[in-house]
Parts: structure tokens; C-alpha cells; sequence
């Protein structure tokens, strides 16, 4: 379970259950005792107010209105946001879009001047088209949770990712990659990026990517990637 995902679940735990012991929060995060404490630290460095108290019956407790008043938003939580909004779109299946635009607009003016750059360079790598009526859909999988904040990394930094690939035929093999943009075609969703071994772009389909992991090295330099004319960049972020 990385940071963000742990912190959430320590979250979540603490406004279902009231009151907990450190041991007990570790036991249900799967982690050790002095990374929650670490993780407790970070929580309220956020902005949420944990109280602990000691003694028989003690235990950490979450003041529920800190998580009301003090949401934290990263950059591949509002991304997640607004390409879920733009896939809808794609597909015309988005009712309420004007309220749908309305509340991430004001999501972003809630962010930070960096953390706004870094989600306009990450929609920058988003593309959006119309799916063939040809394709197959028989058999869409699922999307690994972990694919998002990888990609967040991947894109802002122009790291090498690294991932399992299952192919239509079910063979696994081990792909390095330089990510350059992400590619909906609803209900499909590709990551396109340029291959060393074979000095050219190709398509994974993000329901066949499994265990992606950044690459530390050199950042990989910027390439035009190809689209075809009925495929759109996504820039209806506000300006």
C-alpha cells in the first residue's frame, strides 16, 4: 500500500471506529507501528486534528469536522477527477455537465499555484476520441489502482516506467516505456508511449497494465505523438 492509500485508510478507520490504539490502526493498515506514527504526524501536518489521549481506554480520535472543513485534493486525485468528467463526456453520457465543470473549477482554485502547473502539464498528456463500433469489448479487465499515481510521477518527472503487459492473447511480458500522453476511448483507456526496443509508439491498453513502477534516471525527452484527426486534447481545464 503506498503513502497516499495508507493515509486514507487511517483516515477512514478513525471516523469508523471513534477511537483507536496505535497498534491496533497498524494491524489494519498492514504497516508497523512507527510508520503510522509517522503517518499520524503527516495527517496532521495536512490539517487534520487527531487528538491522543493516554491511559486505559486511550487511543488516537479524529475531530470529524477537521475532515469537513480541511479537504486535501493531490494532483492525481483532481486529475482522476476531471478525466472521469472528460470520458463522460466523450461517451455524451455526462448529465449536469455545467455543474459537473462548475465544481472542479472550484476545486482548482483551491489549489495550491504549483500543484495547478502540475495538473495543467498532466492534462496536457490527455487525449480523448471516439471508440471504433468495430472494437471488442468482450473482454475489458480491470485497471490497476496504482496506475494513476505512477503515471502522476511518470508524466511530470519524463521518468521510464516500468510494467507487466497481458496482451489479447494472454501472454505477460515485461515492457520500459517513455509515457507521453494517455489516450480515452470509453469505455477503452490507453497509455501511449514510445518503446526503445522497438524505436517506436505503441498502445497499452490500461486494463492489461500490472505492477507499474518509475524508473530513477535521466528525464526521457519530449516527442510528438501521432494522433489521429478525431482524437482532441483535453484542455477544458479553466484558464
Amino acid at each position: 500500500m503506498n503513502i497516499r492509500l495508507r493515509h486514507d485508510a487511517i483516515v477512514r478507520c478513525l471516523r469508523r471506529n471513534g477511537t483507536m490504539t496505535v497498534d491496533r490502526l497498524a494491524k489494519e493498515v498492514h504497516a508497523s507501528r512507527r510508520t503510522v506514527l509517522r503517518d499520524i504526524a503527516a495527517l496532521r501536518d495536512q490539517g487534520f486534528v487527531i487528538q491522543s489521549e493516554t491511559g486505559r481506554g486511550g487511543g488516537l480520535q479524529l475531530d470529524p469536522q477537521s475532515v469537513q472543513t480541511t479537504p486535501r485534493l493531490s494532483v492525481a486525485e483532481v486529475f482522476a477527477l476531471l478525466i472521469s468528467v472528460s470520458a463522460m463526456r466523450a461517451a455524451r453520457s455526462l448529465p449536469f455537465s455545467n455543474l459537473a465543470d462548475a465544481g472542479l473549477a472550484k476545486i482548482e482554485r483551491a489549489l495550491p499555484p504549483d500543484k495547478v502547473r502540475d495538473l495543467r502539464r498532466f492534462l496536457d498528456c490527455l487525449h480523448v476520441g471516439q471508440l471504433s463500433p468495430l472494437q471488442d469489448l468482450s473482454n475489458i479487465g480491470v485497471m490497476d489502482a496504482e496506475l494513476l499515481s505512477a503515471f502522476e510521477t511518470a508524466f511530470l518527472q519524463r521518468q521510464r516506467l516500468r510494467f507487466r503487459y497481458r496482451d489479447a492473447n494472454g501472454s505477460e511480458t515485461g515492457r520500459e516505456v517513455e509515457p507521453h500522453a494517455m489516450l480515452i476511448l470509453p469505455p477503452l483507456w490507453y497509455l501511449v508511449a514510445w518503446d526503445p526496443a522497438r524505436r517506436d509508439f505503441r498502445h497499452f491498453r490500461m486494463d492489461r497494465i500490472s505492477r507499474p513502477t518509475c524508473l530513477e534516471g535521466p528525464a526521457f525527452r519530449r516527442r510528438h505523438v501521432p494522433f489521429e484527426d478525431d482524437v482532441c486534447p483535453y484542455r477544458d481545464l479553466q484558464r
